[in-house]
């Protein structure tokens, strides 16, 4: 079993009160994911105003070959305005653990995600990790930033 770390460090010129709030609603995710991927929350938006240790969010989302794939998470543990885990309970990887961080700063909000995962079918997932996986997430991080700098110019 092979386990893959990716980690990726952004600053914000906003206040930490602000990036907690965009970044604690689930319902703003499908605006910093790429929109090829086709992100849908599935859950009930009842139960998504206010992020809470728990909580189920499920969703539809196309990562690769504009198949779709049904994952659920669970946020597993939150500190308000310091940090926040959503882990994998259904999905494509046999293990996603996900830390948001965010720090306040002199001038803003440093934010800091570190995924943990591990692939699915063994060595052929290591060898699909290697030729396109591990650029597609870390493209998926890309978008992100680029929208957060547009976004907090």
């Amino acid at each position: 079993m092979y386990f893959h770390s990716i980690k990726s460090t952004q600053h914000l010129p906003i206040t930490l009160e602000e990036a907690w709030s965009f970044f604690s609603s689930p319902y703003n995710l499908p605006k910093i994911t790429p929109p090829e991927m086709g992100f849908v929350i599935t859950s009930d938006k009842k139960d998504a105003e206010k992020m809470y240790s728990g909580q189920i969010i499920s969703y539809i989302l196309k990562p690769l070959f504009n198949i779709p794939v049904k994952w659920m998470t669970e946020i597993s543990h939150v500190k308000d305005n310091e940090y926040f885990i959503d882990e994998q309970r259904f999905g494509p990887y046999k293990l996603w653990h996900h830390k948001h961080s965010f720090v306040k700063t002199e001038n803003g909000v440093e934010m800091t995600d570190v995924v943990n995962y591990v692939l699915p079918f063994g060595i052929l997932g290591e060898i699909a990790h290697k030729l396109f996986l591990r650029k597609r997430i870390e493209y998926i991080f890309e978008y992100r930033t680029k929208v957060l700098n547009e976004k907090y110019k």
